[in-house]
């Protein structure tokens, strides 16, 4: 069941590298579009966030959901590898497809339509499910029976 409970994690690896090749078109797409190319920042080593109120907000809401896919998330990663190293059961397996079905709709709100109080809702749910998944952790851990051997 290791690979079962690394699967979703897998995929939400592969769905934040999908995030990461949408800011691409999404900035590059309306930086071309700005008609007054003085706006732009001409500084060196500009970031991201210097297109802030330069591009339109839309263009940049795939670089904001890429952030967030490295935050929360993380702590998803390593509880997806305790359980699978401990021997995760199926509630386990479901509860990490539950958070990476979440966080994926979630990232697809934001991209897309980005009305906070939906993106707010789906964020609680996605927190929800990692902090089950944390308890499940911890509980496999703490509470584990240093007599059985894997």
């Amino acid at each position: 069941m290791q690979a079962q409970m690394l699967a979703p994690a897998a995929v939400l690896v592969m769905w934040t590298l999908i995030v990461l090749l949408w800011i691409i078109p999404a900035r590059f797409g309306a930086i071309a579009k700005v008609e007054d190319k003085s706006a732009l920042p001409s500084k060196q080593g500009v970031r991201g966030s210097d297109l802030e109120g330069v591009i339109p907000d839309k263009a940049n809401w795939p670089a904001h959901n890429h952030t967030h896919l490295h935050e929360q998330p993380t702590l998803f990663y390593a509880v997806v590898i305790i359980l699978a190293i401990i021997g995760p059961g199926p509630i386990d397996i479901l509860l990490a497809w539950s958070y990476t079905g979440i966080r994926i709709v979630h990232s697809l709100w934001q991209i897309l339509v980005n009305k906070v109080p939906v993106r707010f809702v789906l964020f609680l749910l996605s927190s929800i499910v990692l902090i089950a998944l944390a308890i499940r952790a911890v509980m496999a851990t703490a509470f584990a029976d240093p007599g059985v051997v894997g």
